[in-house]
This record gives C-alpha cells, structure tokens and sequence, in this order.
C-alpha cells in the first residue's frame, strides 16, 4: 500500500517542471496565491534568476504583484535544481511537446523532462501531465516511472488558459481531471479544488483528446473564417460587412470569427498531432493547416495586384502571435515579412511589446513606409492615424477588410 503524504514529510506542496514558461509560472503564481508552497524547477537560469527576483520573465495580465507577493512570503520560488522535486507532495510537468520538421509529434518532451529529474522522484508523489500531450502519452509515463520502481500516483490535467487571461482563467474555467486509478484521481481533484470548485472527470485518454478536439476546432473555425475572407476579398466584397449581416442577433453563428493570422505555439501544433494519432487521415485538419499556414501568401498576392510591391517600402505593424501578446512564437508575420523581403524594395518591422535589434520604432515606420499592413491586432493601432494605404484584415480599425 502506497504511504501517505504525512508520512512521508514533503516540505513542498507543488513542484512545477517548466515552472518558469509562460504555462507554469501563472499556475505556480496562482497556487501560491491560495496559501500553498510552490518551486519552480526550470532550466533556463535565467528566468529563473528573474522569478525568484520577484519579477515577470513575459507579460501576463495580472500576475506581476501577485507574483512578486509570493515571492516575498516565501511561498514561491524558482530553482535549476532538479533535486528540488523531491521535496514537493505534487509534481506537474508543463514542458512544450512540439511536432517535428515532418510535423510528427514529439512524443519523449514529458519522459525526457521526467528523467532529468527522476532520481530524484520519490514514493508517494502525485505526478500531474499539464502539457498537451499526443494520446497515449499518460500511459507511457505511467509504464516509465513503473519502470523505475517509483509507487507514484499520475495525472492528466490539461491546461485551458488563453495567454494573457492566465490570472482569471485559472480561478474561472473548469479544471479537466483525469486519472487511471481512484486514489489519482481523488489527489488531482483535491489540487485543483485549490483553483476552481468546478471539475470535470475522465479517462486519460478521453482528457488528451479533449484537449487536441479543443484546440484543433479553434484552428478550424480560424481557418474557415479565413477562407470565407478571401473569397469575399476574390469578388471584391468586404467580409466585414458580410459578417456583420450573419451575427447580427443570431446566436447560431456567434462565434464565426473575423480573419487573421491563426498562429502561436499551440493549435497549428495540436492540430497536427490529431492528425497524426488519426493515421493522418484528417482532411478537415490539414485543409485548415493548408488555408491558415497560407494565408501570408494570400495576402502578398492581393498586395501585388494593387501595387507595385518591388519599389514600396512596406511596415509590417505587429509581430506578436496575437494582438496585446509580447509572444513572438510561431507568428506568422514572420511568414509574411520573409515574402516582403523578397517582394518588396524595403521591409520595416515593427512591435511594442517585442524588443528585436530588427525591428524600427513605430513613428519611423509610419514615415518611411509606402504601405502598412497589421500583422498583429495590437490595441495600440486602432486609433492609428496616418494617409498612407493600411491594410487590416483584422476589422481592427473599423474600415472594413477588404484588401
């Protein structure tokens, strides 16, 4: 019979691996807000350095004087340490699982950053899979620390946060709890009660896809706005206008979104890891990857039939993966500034959240450019005030987004 917590002595009541991302450290923040002892095991020094100074590594709406709160109290700190799992009663793991250049899922991220720290693993623990995992990938770190002779209890529970809105969706949203065995499931469930009363049960492999469904239909309604965008923009109509019509008081199609890049770390990625756990047999998926991923190359072809690209300077006006974000991953502007490079005479970027030695400032590019295009729905561009030609297929600005 597994030995109780009490019994055992943990000093700690969470360990976060990855704890100092932009997925960890919001959760450890808001644990530590509720009374618990939290570390944050990482390997980046430096933003570990920077969190145990009390101090933000990435813009997160809300979180900086909690954190530096905690911090204080001694309820949270930051460690590269890997030794520093042993002391914590619940260790959860929230390390990126990327695809590869093939775009097949990188299916050892979690075992990897599990046996950097394995050693040091102990009777006991409740180890809790945060990350968005490829189905399968609970059940392969069961059989791993098994292996290993650990008597450990593990979890799945996904993280649902949208970046930015990490410090009221952590407290708002419901927390998905799954778990092979009562006793794991029971121990998950009191955890994130910390956060939230609301709790939904289920299987592992239920929660994995819950999770890959989730992300992959926000990929696909992206993906079908965009497309519903150039066919208006193909017959010169203003999708803006054509939207307007549709929700206009009717909830049945609500949630139709406007287009833009559909970019970022995560749902062109877990798209394509549905993809692959369906034997690739997802046309539905991989025609949004198709109409997303090529949506830079639609709109520079648009550009060319209205202007002489080759001898324009053109600002790209954002290069963040969406609007308020200083996360410049996996954005497509860059997409977009990589085929300016080659299309037009000059190509200026610009981002007020994202410090780049490549990027000019704002009023410069509003100056030396012949032609601007938001990339990036930043608030800061919504009252932007200029006579050259903007384009904005967002609707950010309220003149419509015919390009």
């Amino acid at each position: 019979m597994m030995r109780s917590s009490t019994d055992i002595g943990f000093s700690t009541d969470v360990c976060i691996v990855g704890g100092c991302g932009r997925v960890g450290l919001p959760l450890g923040i808001a644990l530590a807000s509720r009374g618990l002892r939290v570390t944050l095991y990482d390997i980046n020094a430096a933003a570990v350095e920077t969190v145990n100074a009390g101090t933000l590594p990435f813009d997160e709406a809300g979180a900086a004087s909690v954190l530096a709160e905690a911090v204080a109290a001694g309820r949270l700190r930051a460690s590269t340490d890997p030794a520093s799992v042993a002391s914590a009663e619940h260790l959860v793991v929230v390390v990126g699982t990327p695809v590869d250049e093939h775009l097949n899922p990188d299916l050892g991220a979690v075992p990897r950053a599990l046996d950097r720290c394995a050693e040091h693993l102990r009777d006991g623990q409740l180890v809790v899979l945060r990350s968005t995992v490829y189905p399968g990938v609970t059940a392969l770190t069961e059989k791993l620390l098994s292996s290993k002779g650990l008597a450990v209890d593990v979890a799945f529970c996904p993280e649902r946060i949208a970046e930015g809105k990490a410090m009221t969706e952590l407290f708002e949203l419901p927390q998905i709890v799954a778990a092979r065995t009562p006793q794991a499931l029971q121990r998950a469930e009191k955890l994130f009660r910390n956060l939230t009363d609301q709790i939904v049960p289920l299987e592992p492999e239920e929660a994995e896809l819950a999770k890959l469904f989730t992300n992959t239909w926000r990929y696909i309604k992206f993906a079908t706005a965009n497309q519903f965008w150039m066919m208006a923009n193909d017959f010169g109509l203003d999708f803006a206008r054509i939207r307007h019509a549709i929700t206009f008081d009717y909830p049945r199609a609500a949630d139709l979104p406007m287009p833009g890049f559909a970019a970022g770390p995560c749902l062109f990625k877990d798209t394509m890891q549905l993809a692959a756990f369906n034997r690739n047999n997802f046309v539905l998926g991989h025609s949004a990857m198709l109409i997303n991923e090529g949506l830079p190359l639609y709109l520079v072809s648009r550009l060319e039939s209205r202007f002489d690209l080759s001898s324009m300077s053109v600002g790209i006006l954002g290069m963040a993966f969406k609007g308020g974000s200083d996360d410049p991953r996996e954005s497509l502007a860059y997409k977009l500034r990589k085929i300016l490079l080659l299309k037009a005479r000059e190509t200026l970027c610009t981002d007020p959240y994202i410090s780049d030695e490549r990027f000019t400032p704002l009023d410069e590019v509003l100056e030396r450019a012949d032609l601007l295009v938001i990339a990036s729905p930043h608030p800061e561009y919504r009252d932007l005030t200029t006579d050259k030609p903007l384009v904005d297929m967002w609707g950010l600005t309220g003149q419509g987004v015919l390009v």
